[in-house]
């Protein structure tokens, strides 16, 4: 019989292997998201392009989740799946050999599609080997606090380049892209052994690929999903808060990097924090149910962030991106633990494909609606905005919270 305490270090280890991979992927491609806005600004494209091309590239990363999560579903083969998807993120390196639009909105959307492809094979296989032993709360807020770890780091490359050269110019722009192959290779490799482990550990040998079933998810799912889809609807992206510190003057290239780099490295306390309080919630009650109470923070939270970054101090925007940061930990801690705990197992890549349908949908049309209202100059639209949407969410999360009680 298997030692309990050599399995659970076994899940620990995967999961924080798990994280290493994440970090590294995010020193890839969360440092291309920490200066689009600003090389995008300085080749002439205006804030309602970048909040059009981002949202259609946020969208089309989430909508296509549900595709590759339901074929993960019927076909088993997870790491495929993962191989492919972060295999794709050597487009971002690619962004630095051209500034041609039509070119640079393709690499955008590719790397959106890489992530689409891996997020519910990982999410799934991250998810199964710990629900049993650690809880979901804990591995997402483990992984996510590693991987922002990477998402911290990776704008330093860039917040160097731009403090070294001191003229935030395009090519150092160009040169900070191209220097982000070096953690992408170190990705690819770190992979292969992550996936060699995984196996040798024999992790997977107690989730035997089942038929692909057709029974209904539950309701408190799509509950779940609308109240996800109404609280993502008001965040303001740091494509638009970005695009507005770059537009006004009020911080400089290497200072805003290094600005969403704290707020990364928030994002990964907080996502610890918030992953421990969510796992503390469902096991003092005994219910999977019990910690989606945790939630109520994010539209609290969010509905805060327009007024805080969008307007002239600077101050009131370093403590805007703290936020921001705190909400990001929530997103990727809490929502994805939540996602594990209401869905069976052979119906999780599917349902983790759903739910991030309807996050990028609302990544979509908050990125482009914000961005086309900054470019008016109603940013007291978007703050009003912000309040309807995320009161709207509140209402969800009562429903939500009420058939948890159910259960």
């Amino acid at each position: 019989m298997p030692n309990p305490r050599s399995k659970r270090s076994s899940v620990i280890l995967v999961i924080v292997l798990f994280g290493i991979i994440a970090m590294l992927g995010d020193m890839v491609y969360e440092s291309a998201r920490s200066a689009n806005s600003q090389y995008f600004n300085l080749i002439g494209i205006s804030a309602a392009q970048v909040g059009l091309v981002f949202g259609i590239g946020e969208f089309i990363g989430y909508f296509l989740r549900l595709i590759a999560g339901v074929l993960s579903d019927k076909s088993g083969r997870h790491w495929l799946f993962i191989f492919l998807g972060y295999g794709l993120l050597i487009v971002v390196p690619l962004i630095g050999l051209t500034f041609d639009w039509p070119i640079l909105i393709s690499l955008i959307l590719v790397e959106r599609i890489g992530k689409s492809l891996r997020n519910p094979a990982k999410d799934t296989i991250l998810s199964g080997v710990a629900e049993d032993q650690v809880g979901t709360g804990f591995a997402f807020g483990l992984q996510e606090a590693l991987d922002q770890l990477g998402a911290f780091v990776g704008p330093l490359i860039f917040t160097l380049v731009f403090f070294i050269f001191k003229n935030n110019s395009l090519v150092e722009y160009q040169l900070s892209y191209r220097l982000l192959v070096i953690p992408y290779l170190a990705l690819m490799v770190f992979l292969f052994f992550v996936y060699r482990r995984f196996k040798r550990e024999g992790l997977d040998e107690n989730k035997k690929i089942r038929e692909f079933r057709s029974e209904r998810l539950p309701k408190i799912f799509w509950v779940y999903t609308a109240f996800t889809f109404f609280c993502t609807l008001g965040f303001v992206s740091f494509g638009i808060i970005g695009y507005h510190l770059k537009a006004t003057n009020l911080l400089s290239d290497g200072n805003i990097t290094l600005l969403y780099a704290g707020a990364m490295a928030i994002d990964a306390g907080a996502a610890l924090v918030f992953g421990k309080a969510y796992d503390n919630r469902n096991q003092k009650s005994g219910s999977k149910t019990a910690g989606l109470t945790v939630l109520a923070v994010i539209p609290a939270m969010t509905l805060l962030l327009p007024f805080l970054t969008l307007g002239s101090s600077i101050w009131m925007i370093v403590i805007g991106m703290m936020l921001f940061g705190l909400i990001m930990g929530a997103h990727e801690a809490i929502m994805r633990s939540a996602i594990a705990d209401i869905t069976p197992y052979y119906k999780r890549g599917t349902s983790f494909g759903m739910f991030n349908t309807g996050y990028g949908l609302a990544l979509l049309i908050g990125a482009a609606l914000m961005g086309w209202l900054y470019d008016l100059g109603l940013v007291s639209v978007i703050i009003v905005f912000a309040c309807l949407v995320e009161a709207i969410a509140i209402v969800f999360f009562v429903w939500m919270s009420r058939i948890a009680e159910k259960k």
